[in-house]
């Protein structure tokens, strides 16, 4: 399915929050979005106290393992080895790759955040990350402070061989620039979610028509 991972699709990597997905429509939000052609989902949730977490993450390991989606959590590797997710997704300020990769085991999928950085890129290619993510390439509701990132950087860490991943401010207006400009992966909170299930799921077929479209390697859904 990946470019150069076996384990990273190409597609759509669905990320959630709380304000757009609160309890009440995590699940259903989640679900959605994947009947759209969704190939990667990240449950990102920094506040909640961790039996809630613990059980929104089960609810969402239930709803992606039936659908052979893997789910990565957002900067808790204990988490994702509890609930049996496929992996984890590390900030600059996270925990190690290392540890995370210690605790998960070789099979699990292992993102990294860039920013904008190429030097940060390698640090996490030699560190054993199995994707790449850049950006904010567009403002960002939920991620405001977050530096800004030119498209040049996805061809520029292409020459790293690693699935990359574009996140910040995207839609289905503007996505298409992204995989042109080589995302393998874009990473949308507020483009996607906080609508009805029939919104996202909608907003969903768009984005994988878009990757139909533009990008090379790009495999339906089975």
């Amino acid at each position: 399915m990946g470019t150069m991972s076996a384990r990273v699709p190409i597609g759509l990597y669905a990320v959630t929050d709380s304000e757009l997905t609160p309890p009440a429509a995590l699940t259903a939000s989640v679900e959605a979005a994947i009947r759209g052609g969704t190939v990667m989902v990240q449950y990102r949730e920094k506040s909640a106290p961790m039996a809630e977490r613990l059980s929104q993450a089960r609810n969402l390991q239930s709803v992606c393992a039936t659908a052979g989606v893997p789910l990565l959590i957002n900067d808790d590797a204990e988490l994702a080895k509890r609930v049996g997710a496929a992996g984890v997704h590390l900030g600059q300020a996270d925990s190690s790759a290392a540890t995370a990769r210690r605790l998960l085991g070789d099979g699990a999928i292992i993102g990294i955040t860039c920013h904008a950085d190429l030097a940060l890129a390698n640090a996490a290619m030699e560190a054993g990350a199995d994707y790449l993510a850049f950006g904010r390439f567009f403002t960002s509701s939920t991620k405001p402070e977050a530096p800004a990132a030119e498209t040049d950087i996805l061809a520029k860490a292409k020459r790293l061989n690693l699935p990359v991943t574009a996140i910040g401010g995207i839609t289905t207006e503007n996505g298409e620039l992204l995989i042109k400009a080589g995302a393998d992966l874009l990473a949308v909170v507020g483009g996607l979610f906080g609508g009805s299930p029939e919104a996202i799921e909608q907003k969903a077929q768009t984005f994988t028509r878009l990757f139909s479209s533009h990008h090379p390697l790009f495999q339906l859904p089975q």
